[in-house]
């Protein structure tokens, strides 16, 4: 091998990043939020409960993927220390997935979702909405869990706003897209990079478990 072909960087190709399960999360979480924003503003409960349910099964779904989903799904594969995160500052980080930094983005996306969808059960506006569990527990706890579930609101927006333009900066700024492989579930690497498991027996795995986490909340919220 010469020196010139040493120094040849190794050829790309799509690889699987992404199984269809954490996508099909991903979308059906966004429009789930959106969805239940939107029935707050406009005062339909009924829904914003039925919504908030939706999201607490989706999230319950998400940590179990977390430990038993694909490759880069599991949070092993992307929750690092800060010595990862300055050296992807520095242009020095090189993996597939989350990178240190979007992987702190998640946490914290997960973190206020998890505490909205959970003190949601708790919440009671005194007037006509009460939370499915809020009868659990002493009025001054549902006072409390309905402050923060308010306040937390505006956690979530200021979230999904940096998430929304770190999307716009990675595709305009470094002609990266974060979009495609959250649809089609494939990013550009180097060969040798391994791929995500996405095959049925992952996509029955996944299935089992988001029926038992569904199952779960709707036994939750109805004793």
């Amino acid at each position: 091998m010469t020196q010139s072909s040493a120094r040849r960087p190794l050829a790309e190709q799509p690889i699987r990043i992404w199984d269809l399960p954490l996508r099909l999360f991903h979308w059906l979480l966004a429009a789930t939020v959106l969805g239940s924003f939107i029935s707050a503003k406009v005062g339909h409960m009924v829904w914003h409960e039925r919504l908030g349910c939706v999201a607490l099964a989706l999230l319950a779904f998400r940590l179990v993927w977390g430990l038993a989903g694909s490759r880069y799904a599991r949070f092993s594969a992307f929750v690092r220390g800060p010595g990862s995160v300055r050296a992807y500052l520095r242009g020095e980080w090189r993996g597939a997935g989350h990178n240190p930094l979007g992987a702190l983005s998640v946490l914290a996306m997960l973190a206020a979702l998890s505490f909205q969808a959970v003190s949601g059960l708790f919440t009671n506006d005194d007037i006509a909405f009460e939370g499915p569990l809020a009868h659990r527990v002493s009025g001054s706890l549902t006072s409390l869990l309905t402050t923060l579930h308010r306040g937390n609101e505006n956690v979530l927006l200021a979230l999904i706003g940096l998430h929304v333009a770190a999307i716009v900066y990675y595709r305009v700024a470094k002609r990266h897209d974060l979009i495609g492989p959250m649809l089609h579930g494939n990013a550009t690497h180097p060969a040798g990079v391994e791929g995500a498991q996405d095959d049925l027996r992952t996509r029955a795995r996944a299935l089992i478990i988001a029926t038992l986490c569904a199952l779960a909340v709707a036994w939750l919220v109805r004793n």
